[in-house]
């Protein structure tokens, strides 16, 4: 019975998919349909221009899908927007015996219409292409069988091969094999990482060179790439204030367009002696073409699409387009320390005893706590202390948050952890001015000594510092939970501005909040952190970025936006970004607006043709584009 379940599954796993190419094959199949009757439309609008006084009473016109959209807006309450400056204008041409000028409008502007879409969907599917490697088939391990599957079915604890030039299908742990892993595709990153045994890969990776057998640690649709698949395509959900205001500009633009084309049609010819309304009605109608928003309508998301793009393919995963736009107004910077500064990496470079106690017995002591934590500098604890360590001897472990950890060890209680962990205790010790992160231990209420872990500065760093004052924010700090010499060391440095240490999860919220409160409103404060422990101070920033930690949920959840090749540099890329972007999108907004005015003036003054008013309308909204997709260049 399971087994038919499972197929089942499958079953209806393949028949999504298939549904998924059949609707994608709806849309290709739409977008050849429009495109072969706008083209049959300009042909036949030819034709009519050659024998235009044969066809004068003819019934029929091209762009009945604009006139019946514009209906259907009506109906809605959307009264003044493009489809119905176009359906005035042609129907007034008709009504002035401006044939080929009619059915101009309809044509061009449909075309217009197209090629915009086919921009806008590129700008989209380029987005999505950047992390959309999902593999089609897993080869899992049945015993001695391999059967081909699709991902979705594939349970955490299944074994899959994954064969050299593939691309890994789900999140797992190498059991068996080594090669060279090509990361690029999630983090932009070129050169290849070697995995071995033990070593955690992602789904959306390319195995390169060696045979691999992964245990797979999480379904498909939990995985990093989904998540991040999913967080792309909503990310232009989100409006700038840019976009906002456009939308909002638009709804009172169009009325009041509409209101001076009116006026312009009938105020004159009664107020001119001699002057025909035909004439005044045909440059009432040049305004309307000439007034209608498409360019600034499309071309200002489509910049942001190819904003959130360029990004994407750097490895600086935005949520929205509204934090891009917000990048821009970056001016401090604040840093947690353990893994976003620093590599994360740490090593047991002293060992300090006190009151009787030997460099050994400190060491083991330590050990034996903290073999039960995953924490950074637990590990180095462990791998430091050489022979192998009886698990059984320890119980009652205890994480304490912001501390350090307590466990009973061989019937004694020991605590490790940093300075505020002794003074909770009420333990005497002296303290040392020591570069690096300190451990205190403590057995049985005794002060047993400490040991000294240093942890190496990221060279990126270095260039990361430099390049956030190039591009003009003022101040550049660090939080960490570190002890006090720890951080004053790295940020002398790095030639930091500011530092904080000693501080709980808690304690970097109220910092932050305090930097933020003295501030100008208008200006960003962003915090760059490794998303796991620094969760609350990330969801509290202007701007929270979350660096490295590609398969966390909290990094992918919490953060607005993520870096995942894990660099500092990056956050600098981001601002880069965000500047170029907004530059594009104000060239468009300012192309558009004075094209539309220099034709506005000269179609009130009846120099520009209703022609004329359909190429500029059109030709600037080609513009608009082609300058937004420079972006992804």
């Amino acid at each position: 019975m399971k087994r038919v379940k499972q197929k089942i599954k499958e079953i209806n796993t393949d028949a999504s998919t298939s549904e998924a190419r059949k609707e994608s094959a709806q849309k290709e199949f739409n977008r050849k349909k429009e495109l072969i009757i706008i083209s049959l439309s300009a042909l036949l609008m030819g034709y009519g221009i050659l024998f235009r006084s044969a066809l004068h009473g003819t019934p029929y016109s091209a762009g009945e899908y604009v006139v019946l959209r514009a209906g259907k807006n009506i109906f809605h309450g959307r009264v003044f927007d493009e489809y119905f400056l176009m359906s005035a204008a042609t129907i007034g041409a008709f009504l002035i015996h401006q044939l080929p000028e009619a059915v101009g409008v309809m044509i061009f502007f449909q075309i217009g219409e197209f090629l915009q879409d086919l921009s806008l969907n590129r700008s989209r599917n380029s987005i999505k292409s950047l992390l959309d490697v999902r593999p089609k088939i897993a080869h899992r391990k049945k015993g001695r069988r391999i059967e081909d599957v699709n991902p979705e079915v594939v349970n955490p604890g299944d074994t899959i091969l994954i064969k050299p030039g593939e691309k890994i299908p789900l999140d797992g742990t190498v059991i068996e094999g080594k090669s060279q892993i090509d990361t690029s595709p999630l983090t932009g990153e070129p050169v290849p990482k070697t995995v071995s045994q033990d070593d955690n890969v992602l789904a959306g990776m390319i195995n390169k060179t060696g045979l691999l057998t992964l245990r797979v640690s999480r379904r498909f649709k939990d995985s990093s790439i989904s998540k991040i698949l999913y967080l792309v395509e909503k990310a232009t959900e989100k409006k700038t204030p840019t976009e906002r205001f456009i939308s909002r500009f638009a709804r009172y633009y169009t009325p009041f367009v509409v209101s001076i084309a009116a006026a312009l049609a009938v105020i004159p010819p009664l107020l001119i002696e001699g002057a025909r309304f035909s004439d005044w009605v045909y440059r009432a109608l040049v305004l309307l073409v000439i007034s209608c928003p498409c360019a600034l309508l499309i071309s200002i998301p489509l910049g942001f699409f190819g904003g959130v793009g360029r990004a994407s393919r750097r490895g600086i995963l935005i949520k929205g387009s509204n934090y891009l736009d917000a990048l821009n107004s970056v001016k401090t910077v604040i840093f947690d320390k353990t893994g976003t500064l620093t590599r994360g990496v740490f090593k047991v470079t002293d060992i300090v005893p006190s009151n009787g106690f030997t460099r050994d017995e400190l060491i083991k002591w330590a050990a034996e706590a903290e073999a039960h934590s995953e924490h950074p500098i637990a590990r180095s604890i462990t791998e430091s202390y050489s022979a192998p360590i009886d698990l059984s001897l320890t119980s009652d472990f205890k994480e304490l948050s912001g501390t350090g950890v307590r466990a009973t060890v061989r019937n004694k209680l020991v605590w490790v952890g940093n300075d505020r962990l002794l003074h909770d205790l009420n333990v005497p010790h002296d303290i040392c001015h020591i570069e690096g992160t300190v451990v205190h231990v403590v057995v049985d209420g005794r002060y047993a000594g400490y040991i000294v872990i240093s942890d190496e500065i990221k060279e990126d760093s270095f260039g990361a510092v430099h390049e956030l004052r190039y591009l003009g924010v003022r101040k550049i700090g660090m939080l960490t939970g570190d002890n006090s010499y720890a951080a004053e060391a790295i940020a002398k440095k790095l030639g930091l501005d500011y530092t904080a240490a000693d501080l709980l999860p808690e304690g970097k919220v109220r910092e932050l909040e305090a930097i933020i409160h003295s501030e100008d409103n208008k200006e960003k404060t962003v915090f760059v952190g490794d998303g796991i422990n620094d969760a609350p101070v990330i969801a509290r920033a202007d701007i929270g970025i979350a660096i490295g930690h590609l398969g966390s949920d909290a990094a992918i959840e919490t953060a607005d936006v993520v870096l995942m090749e894990g660099s500092p540099l990056d956050v600098a890329e981001a601002i880069r970004t965000a500047r170029k972007t907004r530059k594009i999108v104000w060239e468009n907004i300012g192309l558009a607006l004075s094209v539309k005015g220099i034709f506005f003036a000269l179609g009130i003054a009846g120099v520009a043709t209703m022609w004329e008013a359909v190429f500029a309308d059109m030709g600037v909204a080609l513009l608009a584009i082609f300058n937004s997709m420079r972006i992804l260049n």
